[in-house]
């Protein structure tokens, strides 16, 4: 019998990562990998090789940082500078790692399983794990992210290579424009996911600061701006004292 149920769990469990492989079939992912191909440019545009290309996005899978590297390597910047700024531009991340793990963690989820989930943590992966993670049952919950997150970044990682290989053919307004799909749908996404008025305070801030502080202080503009705006925003909730819902898992259908 226990043989039975460990093999009925095994099944369970591959069904619902592929579930999840199935997901990337959808508008975010899209989006995402369009990104990518203006990224793929990019890294060809600043002297990269295909393989360092491939590897910035298999490796860093955030594509804010990616910018940041492969435009610092262009510059001719320092390592130490380089690898304080993509530091930096990682930190976002931080707060979605430590909301989102609670939400993947179940019974007999191994602690190093939840630290391969954190990798591919970044604000796609996020959103839509906030979207759909908690309508699902709890044990559910890692199979499906997993299979999501690694086909999305095996995805980008295959997108990059390609269309590093094909930019000499695509017209450099739409390699550029094609990077600025992934901040548009951030921030819409963000938004609709946000689960409390804070939340959309906080992007709504965003939004109106940032023309300000770029105004003031272009080099600290993200920073004054995200700093400034949340920390409002976290006020304003603490005042209000509005009560944040529970995840729980809800009834799903077994895959």
């Amino acid at each position: 019998m226990t043989d039975q149920a460990t093999d009925s769990s095994e099944t369970t469990a591959v069904n619902w990562f592929l579930r999840g492989m199935r997901g990337v079939l959808s508008v975010p992912a899209f989006i995402l990998l369009f990104s990518f191909v203006g990224f793929g440019a990019l890294c060809r545009e600043s002297g990269l090789t295909v393989w360092a290309a491939a590897l910035t996005t298999a490796s860093l899978w955030a594509l804010p940082g990616q910018v940041v590297l492969v435009g610092s390597m262009a510059a001719g910047v320092g390592f130490l500078a380089t690898a304080i700024a993509v530091g930096l531009s990682a930190v976002r991340l931080l707060p979605m790692t430590v909301s989102l793990i609670p939400v993947l963690r179940a019974p007999g989820i191994a602690r190093w399983k939840l630290f391969f989930a954190s990798y591919f943590i970044a604000v796609t992966a996020w959103v839509v794990a906030m979207q759909r993670l908690p309508s699902l049952p709890r044990e559910a919950r890692f199979p499906f992210f997993a299979g999501f997150t690694v086909t999305l970044a095996s995805s980008g990682t295959i997108v990059t290579a390609a269309s590093f290989m094909l930019a000499a053919n695509l017209p450099t307004l739409l390699s550029a424009g094609l990077v600025f799909l992934t901040p548009i749908y951030f921030l819409t996404s963000l938004f609709a996911a946000a689960r409390l008025r804070s939340d959309r305070l906080a992007l709504g801030l965003g939004v109106l600061l940032w023309p300000l502080f770029d105004w003031l202080a272009p080099s600290y503009a993200l920073l004054l701006t995200g700093a400034v705006g949340g920390t409002a925003a976290y006020l304003v909730h603490r005042l209000t004292a509005e009560p944040a819902p529970a995840i729980e898992p809800a009834e799903a259908t077994e895959p």
